[in-house]
């Protein structure tokens, strides 16, 4: 098992417990943080762990190799153990082989969280059994040894492109791809590289499975032999917006107005929840009820909190262009917005004309700072070189006035400075809360 976060340890901890010899490696510092008490934790269950470790040495010994989604493809041990001919697994494939429950899977560059969390509460409202899975909450291969996973229970996996590029034969009954748009080039190379990783999710899908995608998706084949569903204004799609009205099978399911969660952007995610689900043969009545009822997900323009007339909100899953673009939009101005963390080659300049509409002034932090705030620069507004989130949220919180938004949307990963997003947006919640 190389790469032990939170992927690696799952699975690392459910072949153990099937008996399998496990050894863990990861090339981090052994006090990193978290490092030390997942390893903890392997030793306890009998997995021999190497931390500070390429683990290029023990390949041979090796028989699988299972990778988590954060090791690249091109780390020394991968390519030996292609170079033995050892077969190399990523941890969604390995969960989808072990556990004998149907799939949906959920990708896209933007929306993946909130649309399988939203699939997850249209089943519960349905009274149909589901756990959420994959890139969000807890691993899948968690799963593999969760004696309280009903036999019938719907597995809603949300699948990154970390994630997918690693699937062999992975074909889920039904897989969802929302938008595309230039994301983790730094890992791909190439956005065509990137698009081929998503695609990933409906290569192996057979004739009884479904796959749902935008009307307007720009991409010639969608590969893989499933029921074709889309979603989108007008009368052609199989799931349509039209008349103030989502439509399926030419009847309404609800007035768009009613959807629960604000903004376009998650116009866009209900129809495509609405989609599968009904496709699925979800009630429609329960699809539209879990439409109007669910309440998004933490860390997605989360608002965590108002204070002295200003609103504080935490979008710290927002780590590429496309997502704050999204969360400008959901402010119609007066945005203190708080970006940076480490870029993904990514090109900043989009986000200059919303910056110059909406917002009052930007804090920058993290490694991308500089190439941040020569990017908005010509917005014109106050930028100011925070360093991190400490003074970041100490310098919006001086200078934001009633009516106004505080907004963290770093359009950044988070890995220069914190595990994770989540890590992120909890320190953020931390900060403003603690007055």
């Amino acid at each position: 098992m190389v790469g032990l976060a939170r992927s690696g340890v799952a699975a690392a901890l459910a072949l153990r417990m099937r008996g399998a010899e496990v050894i863990g490696v990861d090339a981090g510092r052994p006090d990193a943080p978290g490092l030390a008490d997942a390893a903890g934790r392997l030793v306890e269950a009998g997995v021999e762990v190497r931390l500070d470790a390429s683990g290029v040495d023990l390949a041979a010994r090796a028989r699988t190799l299972i990778k988590s989604p954060g090791v690249p493809q091109n780390a020394p041990v991968v390519q030996a153990a292609r170079a033995r001919g050892t077969p190399v697994l990523g941890e969604l494939e390995l969960a989808w082989r072990l556990i004998p429950n149907q799939f949906i899977a959920v990708t896209g560059t933007n929306g993946k969280t909130t649309t399988s969390e939203w699939i997850g509460h249209v089943h519960a409202e349905a009274g149909l059994p589901a756990v959420v899975a994959g890139n969000v909450g807890r691993a899948a291969s968690s799963l593999a040894v969760d004696p309280g996973l009903p036999e019938d229970a719907t597995v809603v996996c949300e699948a990154s492109s970390f994630q997918l590029e690693d699937t062999d034969f992975f074909s889920p009954e039904a897989a969802v791809l929302l938008n595309l748009s230039p994301d983790h080039l730094d890992r791909h190379g190439t956005y065509e590289d990137y698009v081929a990783a998503k695609l990933r999710i409906f290569a192996n899908q057979g004739n009884d499975d479904v796959a749902v995608a935008p009307a307007d998706l720009p991409v010639e084949d969608l590969s893989g032999c499933a029921r074709r569903v889309l979603f989108g204004a007008g009368p052609g799609p199989e799931l349509s917006r039209r008349a103030g009205y989502l439509w399926w099978d030419e009847r309404p399911v609800l007035a768009v107005d009613e959807i629960g969660l604000p903004g376009e952007h998650n116009v866009e995610n209900a129809m495509a929840t609405a989609a599968v689900c009904l496709a699925r043969g979800v009630d429609a009545e329960a699809v539209a009820g879990g439409l109007r009822t669910f309440a998004g997900v933490r860390h997605r323009l989360e608002r965590v909190a108002a204070q002295d007339g200003v609103t504080w909100v935490n979008d710290s899953k927002a780590t590429n262009v496309a997502s704050t673009l999204v969360a400008l939009r959901s402010f119609p101005g007066g945005i203190h917005l708080i970006a940076g963390g480490r870029g993904k080659q990514q090109d900043f300049t989009p986000l200059a004309p919303l910056v110059a509409e909406r917002c009052r002034a930007v804090y920058l932090i993290g490694e991308a700072a500089a190439e941040l705030a020569e990017a908005v620069a010509p917005a014109g507004v106050p930028v100011h070189q925070a360093g991190d989130m400490e003074h970041a949220v100490a310098l919006a919180r001086a200078a934001a006035q009633a009516g106004e938004v505080v907004l963290l949307s770093p359009a950044c990963a988070s890995f220069d400075q914190y595990p994770d997003f989540e890590a992120r947006g909890d320190h953020f919640r931390a900060l403003v809360t603690a007055v």
